[in-house]
């Protein structure tokens, strides 16, 4: 797609909150660079290829790389309003291709409790891959609990390691930034990160790819996707359906049984109010006993 056209655009959104105009760009622009991928599109965004079928192998394809359903619907929220202004604005649609396009709500359920193999597991695939940036990105999301977009979003002006300290300020999602204190693995992992002088010197964000100054949250999601590819057909049967978020609900379970309080946990992984008041309510769903934990101390009872 032009700049230009993405600049008009952007201009149409005036009146809305910057939050939202920052979310509807970075939506409208992974989508229409997606779709000048596909056959027939030559390389650019051409508005006729902007189908009700593109959008909906988009949406599925980010349902497959574990995007949630309220991620998904904020691309949703933002491909129509895209598509409304080409629409009345440029006259270069004919109809709003999001219309009629279902994401269904997935049922709650209690966060992910990794167990002792996967873990084992995970851990150690991070070891046998020797991928310095690989095992800074392991640590926060295991260490520390980060989000794929605070990890994205981390700059190097937001972080400080010392030989026996570093905190970070991140929250990128939201706008709710916090400084969190590391522990000791994940000051480690970022130290030999950054000492090996793997990423690009005049970037101002912490972790980059081989062709932007940013690893992108798609990048992180990759990532992780290659080192599971890794693992032996044993290792694999355990870890398949883990997720990168998941290491944040396990790092939450292991605060809460290291005696964290819900006040805590809630302050370290971002759960506040837009008073700055702890969620607690959210930080019970990533706390909450599964049906396995309780089957597994049932027998205790006797």
């Amino acid at each position: 797609m032009s700049t230009s056209l993405l600049q008009e655009y952007e201009a149409s959104l005036i009146g809305k909150s910057q939050g939202t105009i920052d979310n509807y760009m970075r939506a409208v622009t992974k989508l229409t660079d997606w779709i000048a991928t596909l056959p027939g599109s030559n390389g650019t965004f051409q508005p006729e290829m902007f189908t009700r079928t593109a959008m909906q192998t988009y949406i599925d394809q980010l349902d497959r790389d574990g995007y949630s359903p309220s991620h998904r619907n904020i691309v949703k929220a933002a491909a129509s309003s895209f598509a409304e202004w080409l629409i009345e604005d440029k006259e270069l649609l004919v109809r709003n291709p999001t219309r009629r396009i279902q994401i269904e709500a997935k049922p709650m359920m209690a966060p992910r409790v990794l167990t002792f193999d996967q873990r084992y597991v995970l851990k150690n695939l991070v070891e046998r891959a020797d991928d310095l940036r690989g095992a800074a990105l392991f640590a926060l999301g295991y260490w520390a609990g980060c989000r794929v977009s605070d990890v994205s979003h981390l700059k190097m002006v937001n972080l400080h390691l010392k030989p026996r300290s570093g905190w970070i300020r991140v929250g990128h999602k939201g706008n709710k930034m916090r400084e969190i204190d590391l522990a000791k693995p994940v000051r480690d992992a970022l130290s030999d990160y950054l000492e090996a002088e793997l990423r690009m010197s005049d970037s101002k964000y912490v972790f980059t790819s081989q062709r932007s100054e940013r690893l992108s949250e798609a990048g992180v999601h990759h990532w992780f996707r290659s080192l599971k590819a890794d693992a032996k057909k044993a290792e694999w049967d355990l870890i398949e359906d883990v997720s990168y978020h998941d290491l944040r609900h396990d790092f939450a379970h292991r605060a809460r049984e290291a005696g964290w309080t819900l006040e805590e946990i809630a302050f370290y992984l971002g759960h506040t109010t837009k008073r700055g008041t702890p969620a607690i309510q959210t930080t019970i769903r990533y706390t909450q006993a599964s049906c396995e934990q309780i089957k597994a101390k049932i027998h205790e009872l006797n």
